[in-house]
């Protein structure tokens, strides 16, 4: 399970509960409370007098019936407090709080139930005992419920996320090699690297260092994306990366491509997708690369308590417009897909307009400690 100790968060988290799944569960809790009350009724049979069967399956089926329904209570505490290893003040107070809340919760609602079906039976009036007796009794017996019920949570949990890490990385594995192919098939692309070769020849006989600049930037980019295996690197990487990627563009295009950078400090070392920013700055020149006049693409960053934003802003024609680029928004669709597989619902992909009526995205990652 990915849980409160291995990804610390403010946001307070809830369970989500499907129909079927709870269906199922309801009726189990009616099966344990008829096996349960047939086991108190063979010990009452046991005794001279065993009196009326009904209490017998009324208690024990009301008391699992109250605890089917207020699993929610323990599945909130398990998906929010932490292993104690990382904070046992927070973990003791949130099981503490939860414990209160469901023994509380478990004793009115079993009783008014017990209530209600004994005098729908004529069965007389319900009486718990003594409250100084019952109260106390009750809940020691639902100590040991609430934590046996969060130790089966947890490890149902723990499979479940397991399962879920298992697909993710088959599917992530997938879609990076998608992603690298895609990159490496761009770069490979006939027109590609015929504008990046043309482009250097040009300037061979007259700029030697520069052309020698790009030959070395044309070659990391191939070797990248060739050689990369790791799904993420850093910020810092990615921005190498991608400034060669621009190095070459601008010696296409020339003074009709500006690229401006606005790096927040203290970001180099979170971790991005490879390729992301190459292909926020890619599609930006693609859908953009017939206009006239100069087109200005910004890549700036900037954080947050807990995430941090890599965002690309043009001023071209924006989105909706007609565009030489032919085809729908691959780049940016495959990238949100790699985005849900890396980070779940912590990551997101934004589309929208720059305050010229360019484009602009924005990548919400989540902000991670830096590893020593």
């Amino acid at each position: 399970m990915r849980t409160w100790a291995e990804h610390p968060s403010t946001r307070w988290r809830w369970p989500r509960l499907r129909l079927r799944p709870a269906l199922k569960v309801l009726a189990f809790g009616l099966v344990l409370g008829v096996w349960q009350g047939s086991a108190v009724r063979l010990m009452q049979l046991m005794r001279p007098h065993p009196g009326h069967w009904a209490p017998a399956f009324i208690w024990e089926m009301t008391s699992a019936l109250a605890v089917t329904l207020l699993l929610p209570v323990l599945m909130t505490a398990v998906l929010n407090a932490p292993a104690p290893r990382v904070g046992w003040a927070r973990f003791l107070g949130i099981h503490a709080a939860a414990f209160l809340l469901f023994t509380s919760l478990h004793i009115a609602l079993m009783a008014g139930l017990r209530h209600g079906v004994y005098a729908l039976l004529e069965l007389g009036d319900y009486d718990l005992g003594p409250p100084v007796y019952a109260l106390p009794m009750e809940a020691q017996k639902d100590l040991i419920t609430y934590g046996l019920g969060c130790a089966v949570i947890s490890l149902l949990h723990e499979w479940r996320e397991r399962q879920a890490r298992a697909l993710r990385s088959a599917e992530l594995e997938g879609e990076l090699r998608a992603a690298q192919l895609q990159s490496l098939t761009g770069q490979l692309h006939p027109h590609f690297l015929f504008n990046a070769l043309h482009t250097i020849g040009s300037v061979m006989y007259e700029d030697l260092p520069r052309t020698d600049r790009l030959l070395s930037d044309l070659g990391q980019l191939l070797r990248a994306s060739l050689e990369r295996t790791e799904p993420t690197w850093t910020l810092a990487e990615e921005r190498g990366h991608t400034e060669r990627f621009v190095a070459l563009l601008s010696a296409r295009f020339g003074d009709r491509l500006e690229v401006r950078w606005d790096v927040a400090p203290g970001l180099e070392s979170q971790r991005v997708p490879c390729f992301a920013l190459q292909t926020l700055v890619e599609n930006a020149v693609k859908h953009n690369q017939d206009l006239r006049g100069a087109l200005e693409v910004r890549i700036r960053t900037r954080a947050e308590a807990d995430r941090w934003a890599l965002e690309v802003e043009d001023t071209g024609r924006g989105f909706g417009a007609p565009s030489p680029a032919s085809g729908p928004g691959v780049g940016l669709t495959q990238l949100s897909r790699v985005l849900t597989l890396l980070h779940g619902d912590r990551a997101r992909l934004e589309r929208g307009e720059g305050p010229e009526g360019g484009a602009r995205v924005t990548v919400w990652l989540p902000r991670l400690e830096a590893s020593s």
